[in-house]
């Protein structure tokens, strides 16, 4: 078996239909602390920093997001993403959440790609479902 001819650096971007961009963007800004990245007005898009990865808002209530509405109602073809944080302070967290009126859905420690580490699970406005989480905590101590 022949391996690619590319090495995987890590998630670029994820795009999520929305139907209300001022929404959207409130959250990723305010909630999530996103930057704006680049806007594609014409598509009705909008991209927010996440880190070194971007996060991409697409409007389907807009005529330039013809492309993006999805062809069965109320279908998804994404479970979650997840997003590396740091620092991660539950407490802190908790009280951000809350602040924002967001619920926290689920409290766990889960292995991913830079190992175990506390994960909290949101919605954003349109149910996308994100995961939170903290840096990698081994136990032999290494971070």
């Amino acid at each position: 078996m022949s391996r690619p001819p590319f090495s995987l650096v890590g998630i670029d971007h994820v795009v999520f239909t929305v139907d209300d961009m001022a929404k959207a963007l409130a959250f990723y800004h305010n909630v999530l602390g996103c930057v704006p990245g680049y806007s594609y007005p014409a598509l009705g898009m909008e991209q927010v920093w996440c880190g070194a990865a971007l996060i991409v808002l697409w409007d389907i209530t807009d005529p330039g997001a013809a492309d993006a509405v999805p062809p069965i109602a109320g279908g998804r073809n994404v479970d979650h993403i997840c997003l590396a944080l740091s620092p991660f302070a539950p407490d802190d967290m908790r009280a951000h959440m809350a602040a924002h009126g967001i619920t926290i859905e689920n409290e766990a420690v889960h292995g991913g790609a830079r190992g175990l580490a506390q994960s909290f699970y949101i919605r954003d406005p349109f149910g996308n479902k994100l995961e939170l989480k903290g840096p990698a905590e081994y136990p032999d101590g290494r971070g």
